[in-house]
């Protein structure tokens, strides 16, 4: 992990580069996919939906969260991927809405840099190296 400075810019100019964009979800969708069958179950997605720290509450601190609720979240999380409910998600379903998510990061964010402290091999890190 390391602390780097962005904003919306670096994240929406990545998503638009679909080149450099569309090689990094393929990457991530291939690393998630331990059996190769070209589907991510929701146990395979489960790592991908941790690491996004939904419950931490200060920088680097978490919370013991309630059990049921963490499913609760993660299951909900799952389905925003699984567009069509089949308990699977295909490579295209994955790549549609981790750009849905990028942007709707990068509308958070708005203008101004911030600093973050970002996963060595996260898609936000790989924005920040991409305009350098």
């Amino acid at each position: 992990m390391s602390v780097e400075i962005l904003d919306s810019a670096t994240i929406v100019s990545f998503v638009e580069d679909e080149e450099a964009f569309n090689v990094s979800v393929r990457d991530l969708f291939a690393e998630l996919d331990t059996d190769k069958d070209g589907l991510l179950s929701y146990t395979e997605m489960l790592k991908e939906l941790q690491s996004l720290r939904v419950f931490e509450t200060h920088f680097g601190i978490d919370v013991k969260p309630d059990p049921d609720e963490l499913s609760r979240v993660y299951d909900s999380l799952f389905v925003q991927f699984d567009h069509d409910l089949n308990g699977r998600v295909d490579l295209q379903e994955f790549m549609e809405e981790t750009k849905q998510m990028m942007l709707a990061m990068a509308n958070g964010l708005g203008s101004l840099p911030v600093q973050m402290a970002l996963e060595h091999d996260s898609l936000l890190m790989k924005a920040v190296q991409r305009q350098y």
